[in-house]
């Protein structure tokens, strides 16, 4: 079995070789250069492809196609944007904080349709997502997003409050008092559907270089060491691999989240579980969780916890944690005990890129040609799409309701040098797991997550 093969469930269950591509082989002249072949870099090099069949488009991949992020997250297509509609408000306007958001809505459709158009077979099952509330301090947050949504003017359609009984009849796991619930979200087999994608950007004449690392970004040139690539527009969608380029090492930092997956459950397990529609799940604690039921009644859970490792260094020793698959474990048996005889068959992780300001950002520079995407803090699988259609407009040339809309041409902060953010987002990661701990004992709204929360893109 090929190393790819062995990076998470989704790689190993892809029904995909893994065999690389040929990589760079000399000096290349193109119309568009894109770095990075994960959602960002293929949504992009689609859309052009789709829009401008006469362009001559160029992806450039350390690895492989998939090999990041797009290929080993939770697997949610869903409408979550990282930064809140206030924030968004705060860069433009009440206006264009809604539009953002409903074109993440219409991005989640949009997401399906090009799959079944290019006949991409990625176990897709739009069933939303259901949020258990499972303490006092989590059911009042709870009340509150559902209070907010109703402020912007987001009706039941969007996001709606359920009771108890409502929750326990999608998902029944202990403690639950109640939940949000909102559609717009869609599980995936986020590796079948990377593959497939890259399978049809090939198909509309865009060649992907494969085992060819970029060394630097420069206006209108890609730098590798197996030549350079020479382009109009070079768009930049590396996510957490960022800060490996030079000059970028503190535009996102980037954090692991770590994922385990169950061997297949029988029907009578999910009978007791629920998730009959294949609802994505999380709770309203502090400590980001998710998980899924997939395609072959397995249970994928993941979430934060991994430390933020010196430098933004990545490593493959830094895609596991026993620790963080061992606390993985003890809270997925603690909402479901029923899973207490179950193997976990899978365990993996990922970097993931996050901007200072929490607030993924997409843009072109007309100066110099330099375009980019990213910032997605673990939301990226839809806002990557979002993001290759704006990309699309923007590098025509066109005017659109997506090159209006406020995320676009956004400048996050550069984060502090070290060893300030090593500190800071330790101290943040840290303090989340803290705060559950805190609310569990008071049953009280946690004060550490409120002091926390300006660090970690809160209010």
């Amino acid at each position: 079995m090929s190393s790819y093969a062995d990076l998470s469930l989704w790689h190993a269950t892809a029904g995909d070789p893994w065999t690389p591509r040929p990589p760079l082989a000399g000096d290349l002249a193109v119309d568009v250069a894109v770095v990075g072949a994960g959602f960002t870099g293929l949504w992009t090099a689609y859309y052009l492809a789709e829009a401008r069949p006469d362009l001559r488009i160029a992806v450039v991949e350390k690895e492989v196609a998939g090999f990041g992020a797009s290929g080993r997250n939770g697997g949610w297509a869903s409408a979550l944007f990282p930064a809140s509609l206030g924030a968004l408000a705060a860069l433009g306007s009440r206006e264009g904080a809604l539009a953002q958001h409903r074109a993440m809505r219409e991005s989640v459709d949009e997401v399906i349709r090009a799959a079944s158009a290019e006949g991409i077979d990625a176990d897709i099952a739009k069933g939303g997502t259901v949020v258990l509330a499972r303490s006092s301090p989590q059911l009042a947050r709870a009340r509150a997003e559902v209070d907010d949504a109703r402020s912007w003017g987001r009706g039941e359609d969007d996001v709606r409050l359920l009771d108890e009984a409502e929750a326990r009849a999608v998902l029944n796991a202990t403690g639950t008092l109640g939940a949000t619930y909102t559609p717009d979200c869609a599980a995936i087999h986020p590796a079948k559907l990377v593959r497939g994608l890259a399978r049809a950007v090939e198909g509309r004449g865009v060649t992907i270089h494969e085992q060819t690392p970029v060394t630097a970004i420069e206006p209108h040139r890609v730098l590798t060491p197996r030549g350079t690539v020479s382009a109009d527009v070079v768009v930049r969608a590396t996510e957490g691999y960022t800060p490996g380029l030079r000059g970028l090492e503190r535009a996102v930092v980037p954090v692991y989240s770590l994922i385990i997956a169950t061997a297949p459950l029988p029907e009578s397990v999910w009978s007791e579980i629920g998730l009959a529609r294949r609802e994505t799940f999380s709770d309203h604690r502090n400590l980001i969780v998710y998980g899924q039921r997939t395609a072959d009644d397995r249970l994928v859970f993941g979430g934060r916890g991994a430390p933020y490792h010196f430098g933004s260094r990545i490593d493959p020793a830094n895609d596991r944690d026993d620790h963080v698959f061992a606390s993985l474990w003890s809270a997925l048996l603690e909402m479901f005990p029923v899973l207490a005889r179950t193997k976990v068959t899978h365990s993996w992780g990922g970097a993931l890129g996050i901007p200072r300001d929490w607030c993924a950002s997409v843009g072109l520079d007309a100066a110099t040609g330099l375009g980019w995407a990213g910032g997605y803090v673990g939301d990226g699988v839809t806002t990557t799409n979002l993001a290759g259609r704006t990309l699309r407009d923007l590098v025509l040339g066109h005017s659109s309701d997506l090159t209006a809309l406020p995320w676009v041409g956004h400048r996050s902060p550069a984060w502090e040098p070290e060893p300030l953010r090593w500190l800071g987002i330790n101290a943040g990661l840290r303090a989340m797991t803290v705060a559950d701990a805190e609310e569990r004992v008071t049953g009280r709204p946690s004060l550490a997550a409120r002091a926390m929360a300006p660090l970690l893109g809160g209010h």
